[in-house]
């Protein structure tokens, strides 16, 4: 049995979280804990039919959200933390090299790398998915973002956790699937438009919070401010990664993500005017 902790942050995940805990398995690790944002659906349910403990988690606009929240006020006991969202399926490779790796390093967290599932297949190309999602307790937390309410995410969304020390690398992927189809995909993505708009006029303002990003975001938001972003990313994650390879199923994702670019960048210009 690993020596982590897995946090769960969930809303009305009943159609992933049975597929998640399978894919944990018993006895895997020390410890798995749901923080919940008031599901109203089976999710708790789910979670006392398989023995997790539950934390409700009630977001009061300001910071820390969800994930900071749980490092801070309920901080594991456990060596290390991973955060797994409730649709991402830990698969056997994973697992084996965790043990593998865990059991000597010297690293204080992890990159990990997911595939990514489209209307019900795995892609083959597009661009790549990875996360800063597993690392020493109190190596480090999330970035600290004091939203004045931009919108109603009450996690961390595409903040990445600042960690000290060495950060090596999980190769073995974890499954990355999503069962509440494209409705939930659209609207999410709306959510994350606004926020992603929102953050980038505050960092305009704000040079500090520059120098904490990865070389990843730092491109991203240089790019955002222009209307370009959308079909550039639509021609690197099509023609370049190899999402032409996934065919219809691969030029629908890549539209999918030209139009969120192509949305931030119509609500930053919003956003500006209303100014």
């Amino acid at each position: 049995m690993l020596d982590i902790t897995i946090a769960i942050p969930v809303l009305n995940e009943e159609k992933n979280l049975p597929g998640c805990l399978d894919a944990i398995g018993k006895d895997f690790v020390t410890k798995i804990i749901l923080i919940d944002s008031g599901s109203t659906d089976k999710t708790k349910d789910i979670a006392n039919q398989y023995g997790i403990e539950v934390l409700d988690f009630n977001w009061d606009g300001k910071f820390p959200k969800k994930r900071n929240w749980f490092l801070r006020q309920h901080t594991p006991s456990t060596k290390w933390v991973l955060f797994l969202d409730a649709d991402e399926y830990l698969t056997v490779e994973f697992k084996n090299e965790l043990k593998r790796i865990l059991n000597s390093t010297d690293f204080n967290g992890f990159w990990l790398s997911y595939t990514i599932y489209f209307m019900g297949e795995k892609l083959k190309g597009g661009y790549p998915l990875h996360k800063l999602a597993l690392f020493k307790v109190g190596a480090g937390e999330y970035e600290r973002i004091d939203e004045d309410q931009w919108s109603k995410l009450d996690m961390e969304i595409h903040e990445h956790p600042i960690i000290e020390g060495k950060i090596g690398e999980i190769k073995s992927k974890i499954d990355h699937q999503d069962f509440r189809g494209a409705e939930h995909y659209v609207r999410k993505h709306n959510e994350y438009a606004s926020w992603e708009a929102a953050r980038f006029l505050k960092s305009v303002n704000d040079p500090t919070i520059f120098t904490q990003w990865t070389w990843k975001q730092k491109l991203k938001y240089r790019l955002m401010k222009s209307v370009w972003l959308g079909p550039a990313f639509f021609f690197g994650s099509f023609f370049l990664l190899g999402g032409i390879r996934d065919g219809r199923r691969g030029f629908a994702f890549a539209i999918f993500k030209m139009s969120y670019f192509t949305l931030i960048y119509c609500k930053i210009k919003e956003m500006q005017n209303q100014k």
